[in-house]
């Protein structure tokens, strides 16, 4: 059996240093980096902080507009697949590595797997809402890391291919120790601050939401720790708002890899982030989880109370951490999602 499978972002790279391992010694993997996650330093830390194999091909599309980006992945991929001639294609999540992996496949007739399928937000305006609907319906395989993902799928028609697996995910955090070194040149001990991380376009595009949430951090009741994505510092440098990163308890920081990431997450006070897989991470070690969005696609970690949506206006962001309502509820069941997926693609169609 031969796989290609196509990565470009943070939780991509995760959810591969996890089954690619496990996928190689049943399978001959083909590694696809489209390079969407186009800082050399991010892409450095992720492949020698979680061990994944090096790309067989890296595309280096670069950032772009969604739909440039996409075209190029897209022009890319096809001779590559072409010449590969996989019996699967994997795709994981909902970036347009996921979108253009999907579509490249589907035009050349070879079959799809998604992995973390059915997950919704129902915000069409979200570019990451289009790609999860689009993969979902031209995918094969279709593997839920819950059952409302089953749900989701179920009422929008597709039914075949179906399968709860879980979430790769939760495998890598539960293995991670953590990295006592790196707390100690930050002088952070547990629970004495909180985590925040901001990247999305729809908030960092704009100068007053950005502000709005820099104020909010700038106001907790807790020191905050910023790994500061580079969108988000080269946004807050074209709106000249860099005096929020200067006001006292707010500690910026390089970007850092997994281990140090989980370590910071397992011991803050709190994690605010508008990272999908930043606030599943934190849910899943018992942190209480602030979503700086208006809605989210993990809406069972808000109906189970492990997070709290806050919206992106800072006015909302405070009112709802001020009111404190979070309960770490109890744990899903664990699944085995690694067998799960390869014992399923090597039955076929």
């Amino acid at each position: 059996m031969k796989i290609a499978t196509v990565i470009g972002g943070r939780p991509q790279y995760i959810k591969a240093a996890v089954l690619s391992p496990r996928l190689r010694t049943c399978a001959r993997e083909v590694l696809i980096d489209t390079g969407q996650h186009y800082d050399e330093f991010l892409s450095r830390v992720f492949y020698e902080g979680l061990q994944i194999p090096l790309p067989d091909y890296h595309l280096q599309v670069g950032s772009a507009t969604h739909g440039v980006q996409t075209g190029h992945m897209l022009a890319a991929l096809d001779p590559i697949l072409q010449q590969e001639h996989p019996d699967w294609v994997i795709v994981y999540g909902d970036t347009n590595s996921t979108l253009a992996g999907a579509i490249a496949a589907s035009k050349l007739n070879i079959p799809v797997a998604h992995i973390e399928a059915g997950l919704r937000s129902f915000n069409r305006k979200m570019p990451e809402e289009i790609n999860r609907v689009v993969t979902d319906h031209v995918s094969s395989k279709l593997y839920c890391p819950n059952q409302e993902a089953v749900n989701n799928l179920t009422r929008e028609g597709i039914t075949q291919g179906v399968k709860l697996v879980g979430d790769l995910m939760d495998v890598l955090i539960d293995q991670t120790p953590d990295d006592r070194e790196f707390l100690d040149r930050l002088s952070l001990w547990g629970k004495s601050y909180a985590l925040a991380t901001v990247h999305r376009a729809e908030t960092t595009d704009d100068k007053e939401l950005l502000q709005g949430v820099l104020q909010a951090f700038a106001e907790l009741p807790w020191p905050v720790v910023i790994p500061l994505h580079p969108r988000t510092r080269s946004r807050i440098e074209e709106f000249s708002l860099e005096s929020w990163l200067s006001r006292e308890g707010i500690y910026v920081i390089e970007p850092v890899g997994y281990r140090e990431m989980i370590t910071l997450e397992r011991h803050a006070q709190a994690v605010l982030t508008d990272s999908g897989g930043v606030q599943r991470e934190a849910c899943h070690l018992g942190v209480p989880t602030y979503i700086l969005r208006n809605e989210t696609e993990w809406t069972e970690l808000v109906v189970r109370g492990q997070a709290v949506l806050t919206g992106v206006r800072y006015e909302d962001i405070i009112a709802a951490i001020g009111q404190g309502h979070w309960d770490p509820g109890p744990r899903p069941e664990d699944l085995d999602p690694v067998n799960c997926i390869i014992k399923d693609l090597q039955r076929g169609n």
